[in-house]
């Protein structure tokens, strides 16, 4: 017993002291509204030892001693300071927003993280409410209202292409923009866009597969980066940063609908986590998207295509009935699925584990051609039932979609230098089916759904990247081993027999394949804060392709701080693209509109001997150089500036030709009539290094915010990009299509790369906080777009200019629960109606309204969203 009373003593002897020199401190967490901030963290600065925030904002914490220094942080506002002295001291945290240009990066500084005021080169930023407040719905549409060089709009009448919607940087395609998932290479998607729409011939990331609840933030680098990135960082990079919240959890609903009726969406989205030892975590997300299609097809009330007039005696009745020739044309129907996770372990004071990766499930359905009765008949009433008025069908295109990325990952400390290792894999799937639709070849045994095939793309990625600074200087170096693999599988075997399932023949035996190729990439870079106003850095990288061959690329830029307001900044870089296995080895028959009707297309790959046989050379990478210079300004805390000129030129560019058809001379027969007999189509299309281009332009960013309007403040921002696209020199054509007269890139094709989106694009916008509420209004300007013909220009139309505006607002019901309404399109704005100029093909007939085949903003009007946030 006297023992047990002396354990007891010395326990209450050596606990006492620890209890009685603790202090509490309490407090509460507010924006600079005072509205309460709930979950947010408070941490003290000298044990870093914290707790979170109720619903209410209000927290109560421990501290060893007083005075202490704690540390509020909330994401999206600045971190805030405050030295506590006295016990009793109730302590008010009034946390302001991020100043985009003082926000920490670490986008474009292999080693060294630096604010976006101090990059060298030219970097947005912005947070998932940022990407909210746009009203859009799915994250690659959101980027493009909130940076004014993103660029991605739906597509119509295109396949698979508009499940993907091609999205790009800075107008120079999909296959420039490098995209990033917490620092690491997001595969490509499976897919080439190999349809008449912007981005043709272009391969780029499944935008779509990161739902935006899971990401905290995305950083946009504005420049070069293949020396840090490697291949496909010509126009930029787009790092896409996962939340790691544990303190809530929160859950998302939002729908849609637009005024016409149609294009219903609803939405629902879960992030939670939890905590893993004392800094460790699991952040995951759940999301679901169901979005129905629109439909804004023309309504000619004729078909000029096959020439059949309104008053036609026998198909009179049909157009009066279907003024729009039966068309759907309009975003697809699209159902979606996705997981993300992203977690960290502290093995120790020095290494942490980590691994993150994502799920996407996709499904959706498009629209072909319709097939009128007149164009198209179903003699063993396949497609209508027997003693029914037949009046054509309209062919669906159905995708599959699977895309994952996983990632796994070791940072520690070795020798001093801070080492990140990881493997990273990832692969995109689409299957295509096409329904409603039939092969005439096998008659009434045909079916009417054909599995006609899909293609896989697959990465395996591994990094060792290693940092140190030695008091002025910043050295990093590392390595990347990188194997690609693309997968292209036949169809049923209906599907391809005779001429195929109409609207889109199966995959062949002989356009199925599986390829590989390895890369190794080496790199260093190095910072040197001459002083603390004047950097100057620079990185170097090389690359080892399997199929092509090597690559050196370089950057060096500099940095200098006229002032504490004022900075100068300026680069020059080299770079390069690898062509894509896609690129490569692709090949299929499509079916096709032209002059005569509807006929199939065979797409060669590049190492067809039919194509190697007309001189067609084996692709290997672009080149670029990229040249930017700019200036930055801050005015107090509240305003702030950036102005950025950029000049790019890129050589060799990869691209998709247009159609190569027979002469019209029936009574010879030259090289290429001889390869379409041969594969008995009416004209081809393969992939070939041939066209070299200049883009110049300039970005503009200006930020005023927390200006005192009434009881509230108000945030004011102007961003916009002008850009301008040249094709220098010649289009390199082989010879033996030279000599035959053939033009291998038209002038229909030229104007997807000059004007197929806006070279002028700025985003106006203003948030008002009031109370418990914000008010939201965005102006969008899309620049003209110019469709070229083919061969007429005389038949070239330029679409205008147009401005969106948005309208919306948040509220605060409680501190857990806020609901938010959205108007986007206020004011119904479309674009500007195709004018055939008596070109019967430009709009297919009537079938089509508006532009398609260049793009600014798509064409659904005006749309309705609501949404209800939970937080708990």
């Amino acid at each position: 017993m006297k023992f047990n009373h002396f354990v007891l003593g010395l326990l209450f002897m050596l606990i006492m002291p620890a209890v009685m020199n603790s202090q509490t401190i309490k407090g509460v967490v507010t924006d600079d509204n005072g509205q309460a901030l709930p979950f947010s963290n408070v941490i003290d600065k000298s044990t870093s030892s914290g707790v979170t925030t109720d619903a209410n904002g209000k927290f109560e914490i421990k501290v060893k001693a007083l005075p202490a220094t704690l540390i509020a942080k909330y994401v999206g506002y600045q971190n805030k300071s405050i030295e506590v002295a006295n016990e009793s001291t109730v302590v008010t945290f009034a946390l302001a927003p991020n100043n985009s240009l003082d926000e920490v990066v670490v986008t474009g500084n292999r080693a060294k993280t630096r604010t976006v005021l101090s990059s060298a080169v030219p970097i947005d930023k912005l947070y998932a409410e940022d990407l909210k407040s746009s009203g859009q719905v799915t994250f690659d549409k959101m980027l493009a209202y909130k940076i004014p060089s993103f660029n991605s709009s739906t597509q119509a009448v295109s396949d698979a292409t508009a499940h993907f919607d091609p999205a790009d940087l800075r107008g120079l395609g999909p296959s420039r923009t490098l995209v990033l998932v917490n620092g690491k290479r997001k595969n490509q998607s499976a897919l080439v866009y190999i349809n008449d729409t912007p981005g043709k011939g272009e391969v780029g990331t499944d935008m779509k597969s990161i739902p935006f609840s899971a990401i905290e933030r995305v950083e946009v680098l504005r420049d070069g980066a293949s020396s840090q990135y490697g291949s496909d960082a010509i126009a930029g990079v787009v790092n896409i940063i996962l939340k790691k919240q544990t303190n809530f959890t929160e859950v998302s609903l939002t729908s849609g609908i637009t005024s016409k009726g149609d294009g219903f969406n609803f939405g629902a989205d879960l992030n939670s986590g939890f905590k893993i030892a004392e800094k460790g975590f699991v952040n995951f997300n759940l999301s679901y998207l169901d979005q129905n299609k629109t439909n804004r097809a023309g309504k000619p009330g004729r078909d000029g295509l096959f020439g059949v007039e309104a008053n036609d005696p026998m198909w009179g009745d049909y157009l009066k009935n279907n003024p729009d020739l039966g068309m759907n044309i309009g975003q697809p129907d699209t159902k979606m699925g996705a997981l993300v996770v992203n977690a960290e372990y502290p093995i120790s004071d020095k290494t942490t584990l980590y691994a993150f990766g994502d799920i996407n499930i996709r499904k959706g359905t498009s629209f072909a051609l319709n097939r009128t009765p007149y164009w198209a008949s179903d003699p063993f009433n396949l497609l209508h039932d027997a003693g029914t008025t037949y009046t054509g069908y309209q062919p669906t295109f159905n995708t599959d979609i699977f895309d994952n990325l996983g990632s796994i990952g070791l940072r520690t400390s070795i020798l001093g230098f801070s080492s990140d290792f990881s493997l990273t894999t990832g692969s995109n799937k689409v299957d295509y089916t096409v329904g409603s639709t039939w092969n005439p070849i096998l008659g009434a045994d045909s079916p009417t759904e054909f599995n006609v095939g899909g293609y896989t793309f697959s990465q395996l990625v591994g990094n060792a990247d290693f940092s140190r600074s030695f008091d002025k200087v910043t050295f990093g170096f590392g390595t990347e081993l990188r194997k690609e693999t693309y997968e292209g599988r036949a169809g049923q075997e209906e599907s391809y027999l005779g001429e195929g399932s109409i609207s889109f023949p199966g995959l062949r035996p002989s356009n199925a394949f599986k390829k590989s190729r390895n890369n190794v990439g080496v790199y260093t870079t190095l910072d040197y804060d001459v002083t603390d106003a004047f950097l100057i850095g620079g990185s170097l990288r090389y690359e080892n392709y399997s199929d092509f061959g090597n690559n050196f690329s370089w950057k060096v830029n500099s940095r200098y701080k006229l002032n504490n307001d004022i900075t100068v900044r300026a680069s020059f870089s080299t770079g390069f693209r690898a062509p894509s296995l896609h690129q490569i080895y692709l090949s299929n028959i499509q079916t096709i509109v032209t002059t005569d009707g509807v006929a199939n297309e065979v797409t060669f790959n590049n190492q067809d001997p039919a194509i190697v046989a007309l001189g067609v050379p084996k692709l290997h990478a672009e080149k670029s150089q990229n040249i930017s210079t700019g200036i930055t300004f801050r005015a107090g805390s509240n305003f702030t500036a950036s102005l950025d000129f950029y000049h790019i030129r890129v050589n060799d560019r990869v691209l998709f030709t247009g159609k190569i058809e027979k002469d019209g001379d029936d009574t010879t027969t030259n090289p290429i009539e001889e390869i379409l007999n041969a594969n008995n189509v009416s004209s081809m299309k393969f992939f070939i290094n041939a066209v070299s281009t200049t883009t110049k332009g300039v970005d503009i960013v200006l930020n005023y915010k927390n200006l005192q309007i009434g009881d509230g403040k108000l945030g004011l921002s102007l961003a916009s990009n002008i850009a301008d696209i040249k094709i220098n020199g010649d289009i390199a054509t082989p010879a033996i299509l030279k000599e035959n007269g053939y033009v291998i890139f038209d002038r229909k094709e030229q104007s997807r790369i000059l004007s197929a989106r806006p070279n002028t694009k700025v985003l106006l916008g203003a948030n008002y906080d009031f109370k418990k509420a914000t008010f939201i209004l965005n102006n969008t300007y899309f620049g003209e777009v110019t469709w070229q013909h083919a061969t007429d220009p005389g038949k070239d139309q330029t679409f205008s200019g147009k401005i969106l505006t948005d309208f919306g607002v948040a509220y605060k019901i409680t501190n857990t629960i806020s609901a938010n309404v959205m108007v986007n399109n206020l004011f119904n704005v479309y674009p500007d109606v195709i004018d055939t100029k008596g070109d019967v093909v430009t709009d297919l007939g009537g079938r089509f309204k508006y532009p398609w085949e260049v793009n600014q903003f798509g064409f659904n009007g005006t749309t309705f969203t609501a949404g209800l946030n939970f937080k708990f």
